[in-house]
């Protein structure tokens, strides 16, 4: 309280300070009695504390700024007095008022309405400054950004991020959508079924999160399985009336399958045969006959002689000499020195072979890229023989082909050979479309009950 009535004192007691409000004396406030109050409580330091004065001076002070724009006893004289020279003669300008809908309207024109004083500013302290809406989010890291950017211009360094940009492949603009017409409009194209799919022009994340985007189809699925057409073409031997020279080439062709047949059923005729001296003889049966009932003498061999060490004799090594250890570790040296001479004769020698080396790497080069060669082709000769799907291998058809006798001379008279269906299924099998197959046999599995009926037992 004391401290309130000492800022008061020394408030009004300053030099050029006026009050706008009046206030008491402040003799009075000093005079007055001081009440005696326990303030070691902090419950008791707003109850009995006068801020009274303290209040005043700071409400003063804000209405000297709002009328104002600052504290009076810092003006200057010039914008607080003004001389008064007396009247001013002026002739008085009368302004006429244009009547209002045909009517003269009453009292002073530039009056202003009662709503638009209540509405006008009435404080000169300008409102303050929103010091958030000013701020800007890492600032400072994007002004040190366009600083470094700056510098790099002023030395003709194009950005990371600009060459990327510059690098990028322009994109093709997107064409608008095409209003589907109506379908019974006979000017409509046709649609193509064979075509290419339209392309997704939905959100892709929107189509993964609700299940509707497709899955995407492997290249691996886009290749054919083989290069083999669908339809062989048959040789020209084949035809009705060939030529005679290409009837004959399908001939050779069908003689070479069939010895090959024949040479693989002889292979396993071999492997079964067997052997003459295999063979049991009327000796060889008596002798397997008669084993283990006559007693062999048992022809006792000479042991060895043994020698005169003895068994078990451990080999003691002799300690070696101070003469010998020397020898042996002049004799390492020599050696290692024998074998860095020898490397260093050999590198020597090897400059002299830098034309035979060259001719070698140059045959291994030539070797190397005509084995690239032989690979590539044989890879690309693969591509059209079938490959093992499944357990089973596949196997040719036979070729059809007829004898010279059996040649039709029109196609009235040709006999049909073959069958459709097998051609189509051998071709479906050889361009590796499906695992090769073999019909299926029939196992019973339970046996066959023969059983006599009674209209039968009746007859018999």
């Amino acid at each position: 309280m004391a401290a309130a009535r000492r800022l008061k004192r020394v408030a009004a007691s300053q030099h050029g300070f006026l009050s706008l409000k009046s206030s008491k004396d402040p003799a009075d406030l000093v005079s007055s009695r001081r009440k005696r109050v326990n303030k070691n409580k902090k419950k008791n330091w707003s109850k009995h504390s006068d801020i009274q004065d303290v209040e005043e001076f700071l409400d003063d002070v804000r209405l000297q700024e709002r009328k104002t724009g600052g504290l009076i006893s810092e003006k200057s004289d010039d914008s607080l007095f003004f001389l008064d020279a007396g009247p001013e003669n002026k002739t008085k300008t009368t302004q006429k008022v244009e009547p209002i809908d045909g009517k003269k309207r009453k009292g002073k024109a530039s009056r202003p309405l009662r709503v638009d004083l209540i509405l006008q500013q009435d404080s000169v302290v300008p409102p303050p400054k929103d010091v958030l809406s000013y701020q800007q989010p890492n600032a400072k890291k994007l002004r040190r950004i366009a600083q470094k950017a700056e510098q790099l211009a002023a030395k003709g360094v194009v950005p990371r991020r600009q060459r990327q940009v510059l690098n990028r492949r322009p994109v093709a603009r997107t064409t608008k959508k095409a209003v589907t017409e109506a379908n019974n409009n006979p000017e409509r194209p046709f649609y193509d079924i064979w075509g290419e799919e339209p392309k997704e022009t939905a959100d892709p994340w929107y189509l993964q999160q609700t299940g509707k985007k497709l899955v995407k189809r492997p290249e691996k699925m886009n290749e054919k399985p083989s290069v083999l057409p669908a339809v062989e073409v048959i040789a020209p031997g084949g035809s009705y009336n060939p030529d005679f020279f290409a009837h004959q080439d399908l001939l050779l062709e069908a003689h070479e399958v069939e010895v090959k047949k024949q040479k693989e059923e002889q292979k396993i005729q071999r492997q079964l045969a067997v052997n003459k001296e295999d063979r049991a003889t009327e000796e060889t049966v008596f002798q397997e006959q008669v084993e283990g009932l006559v007693e062999e003498e048992e022809v006792e061999e000479p042991d060895a002689e043994e020698d005169d060490v003895p068994v078990g004799a451990i080999a003691l090594g002799l300690k070696k000499t101070e003469r010998q250890r020397k020898k042996e570790r002049a004799e390492k040296i020599k050696e290692q020195n024998r074998l860095a001479n020898r490397q260093k004769t050999d590198q020597h020698q090897q400059l002299f072979q830098l034309r035979s080396i060259k001719a070698t790497l140059k045959r291994r080069a030539q070797r190397t890229s005509e084995r690239q060669k032989q690979r590539k082709a044989k890879q690309e000769a693969q591509k059209a023989q079938p490959r093992r799907l499944g357990k089973l291998k596949f196997k040719a058809q036979d070729l059809e082909v007829q004898l010279s006798d059996e040649l039709a001379g029109s196609l009235r008279r040709l006999k049909p050979e073959g069958s459709i269906l097998k051609d189509r299924f051998k071709s479906l099998q050889k361009r590796n479309l499906i695992e090769p197959r073999e019909r299926a046999k029939f196992v019973r599995r339970l046996k066959v009950k023969y059983v006599e009926k009674r209209a039968f037992k009746q007859i018999t």
